[in-house]
């Protein structure tokens, strides 16, 4: 399923058309059958991915113990328990990302990532850089450096690739350290 797309529908829908199908979409999340298919592939030690909306990224896991509609998991990167919905789980490797659109000004929020670098113009007009810390309704919570953090709305933030140093002589790094 091509999200992006998905996405570009919904952008034409209206609020009543979204909770229509939200509603439609929750049924079948809930429904015992899809629950079962998903169960049926998780055995204890199992190795998994689930999309957790706050990082709005995959995260890996470790099956624990499915339970009537939940699995309890343990993150491989913090060791930290989860018990969350069997919907959350990525059996089929599915490609979560969301594509920006090209024409449009800033960085949507469906598009980033926490842990995403990324940059801004300061009221300075100097280029500020930094990760995405959290993704709030309007903003993006950017940590610029270790006693700095900025709310910056989306439509002012740009991406920012990382560029390694070169070994030519007289290089320089693109981006200052965080």
């Amino acid at each position: 399923m091509n999200f992006t797309e998905v996405l570009n529908v919904l952008n034409e829908a209206s609020l009543f058309d979204l909770h229509r199908l939200q509603s439609a979409i929750y049924q079948e999340m809930s429904n015992p059958k899809r629950i079962e298919a998903i169960k049926v592939h998780l055995i204890p030690g199992k190795k998994v991915s689930y999309f957790d909306d706050s990082l709005n990224c995959l995260v890996d896991a470790i099956v624990v113990k499915p339970k009537k509609t939940r699995c309890l998991v343990k993150h491989v990167e913090d060791g930290a328990y989860w018990n969350i919905p069997f919907y959350y789980i990525n059996l089929d490797n599915v490609d979560t990302d969301i594509k920006p659109s090209e024409n449009k000004r800033g960085i949507a929020k469906a598009v980033l990532k926490v842990g995403d670098r990324v940059g801004y113009k300061s009221k300075t007009g100097e280029d500020v850089y930094g990760s995405v810390i959290r993704l709030n309704q309007k903003t993006a919570t950017i940590q610029v450096d270790p006693h700095s953090r900025w709310r910056v709305s989306y439509g002012l933030l740009f991406s920012v690739l990382d560029g390694e140093q070169a070994e030519e002589k007289g290089a320089q790094t693109l981006l200052p350290e965080i």
